[in-house]
């Protein structure tokens, strides 16, 4: 048995599928560096201007792949606002019984024969489609994104440890905060810069290093902000001391990147983002 295949038809496929996977990696946060605003608008303005392509393109099929790209983009659209927005139980399944509401009322309306736009008008709205999303990306572009700004605790005082089997002990102890704040309306994906962290002004100690870490209110990171809003988030230290010790031991806590600076007394030096510790080769 021979099955004739007709390669036109798979090579739109074929597109179909690459778009999908293009609209998937846009809707990951990681090009363009746009808002979660706005990259839900362009979604959104994106199956509208195909699903007008499909009713004004008179070509034989073309019309059956700009709707197949409209409901992809539709889903996109759909998954991404649930995955970022977060509206909850009843907020996704309203989302949901609205958009199967939307598509069997689009279909019957396009079998019935009622939708048609003339290809004059159906330029027009494209036009002005195209201009929102132009006004919307500038406007983005324009209003800045989030920033971040650490302060740190004056000083932190680590207990004498308790017995256990090992030669040290460390103590999450909270040494400071990192306030994001986004300036603008819209809202913006959170990425929480990268902390780093050493102790200077110390002899000897079990390591030069100290490990930093957020101290997240939930289970998970918070990973957008809206617009207008602040978001303060603690920062903890595992600060090392001696199982021999018998005395707490204080450290001045400093926001610097210098590992290798001295002090008259023990310090943990706090660096953020792009603030890498300085080690020398000495």
């Amino acid at each position: 048995m021979r099955f004739a295949i007709d390669s036109g038809k798979l090579l739109y496929a074929l597109g179909v599928g690459f778009a999908a996977a293009a609209l998937l990696y846009f809707s990951r946060d990681v090009v363009f560096g746009l808002s979660i605003t706005v990259k839900t608008a362009l979604l959104f303005l994106a199956f509208v201007a195909l699903f007008l392509a499909g009713l004004t393109v008179q070509r034989d099929v073309l019309d059956v792949v700009a709707f197949a790209l409209a409901g992809v983009t539709y889903i996109v659209f759909v998954g991404y606002v649930v995955v970022r927005y977060g509206p909850g139980e009843t907020g996704t399944f309203l989302l949901l019984a609205f958009s199967a509401g939307l598509f069997v009322g689009l279909g019957y309306l396009l079998r019935e024969g009622t939708v048609t736009v003339p290809r004059r008008q159906a330029t027009a709205i494209a036009a002005g489609l195209l201009l929102i999303g132009v006004a919307l990306v500038g406007l983005d572009a324009v209003g800045g994104g989030v920033t971040y700004d650490m302060t740190t605790a004056s000083s932190v005082t680590v207990e004498p440890p308790v017995d256990g089997p090992t030669p040290y002990s460390e103590r999450a102890l909270r040494v400071g905060t990192v306030a994001a704040t986004n300036g603008f309306v819209f809202t913006r994906a959170l990425d929480l810069p990268d902390l780093r962290g050493c102790l200077v002004g110390v002899e000897s100690g079990p390591q030069h290093e100290v490990y930093l870490s957020y101290d997240y209110p939930g289970y998970a990171p918070p990973d957008t902000i809206a617009g207008g809003a602040t978001r303060e988030v603690p920062i903890v230290a595992d600060i090392p001391i001696d199982r021999n010790a018998t005395e707490s031991v204080t450290y001045a806590v400093e926001r610097g990147s210098d590992c290798d600076a001295q002090r008259d007394e023990p310090t943990l030096l706090v660096s953020l983002g792009a603030e890498t510790p300085y080690y020398s080769n000495n």
